[in-house]
């Protein structure tokens, strides 16, 4: 099944980077990306996403990103080894609500990470140690639909 996801998210690399949007080869943000995986997994998705502006309810500091991935994917122990196929939350700065998501791969033996990065597109890139350090926490897909 992770094999599977790390596949399908391959298969977005190249979609331009457009917020809210999740279509394969015409724009996709990071949330975009997993609602797609999603999709192609097991049909459609779990719930409507209401709209969302970018800077993900920073002002409240709500954390609407990380209880929707806790809704619908499966939660992993912090402890236990990064499995390809995760899907990683990231808080980008201290302080700030997790807004970040991607799903861990592997390139050429590396970690890395495929994800929709702002004003570029979905790519694949390292899985830097800073970048790590700013994993709140990470979930798999379930193994069913949920």
């Amino acid at each position: 099944m992770q094999e599977r996801v790390v596949e399908i998210a391959r298969s977005w690399i190249g979609t331009p980077y457009r917020h809210q949007a999740s279509v394969r080869g015409a724009g996709s943000d990071c949330l975009g990306l997993i609602r797609g995986v999603w999709r192609t997994l097991y049909g459609q998705e779990p719930e409507l996403v209401p709209s969302y502006s970018p800077d993900w309810s920073e002002p409240s500091g709500e954390e609407r990103l990380w209880r929707a991935a806790a809704r619908h994917l499966e939660p992993r122990a912090a402890r236990e080894t990064i499995e390809q196929g995760d899907v990683l939350l990231f808080r980008m700065r201290h302080g700030s609500v997790a807004k970040h998501l991607g799903i861990y791969s592997l390139l050429g033996g590396s970690p890395s990470l495929i994800h929709a990065y702002q004003g570029h597109s979905v790519l694949e890139s390292p899985l830097t140690e800073p970048l790590r350090n700013r994993v709140v926490a990470r979930f798999a897909f379930p193994e069913g639909s949920s």
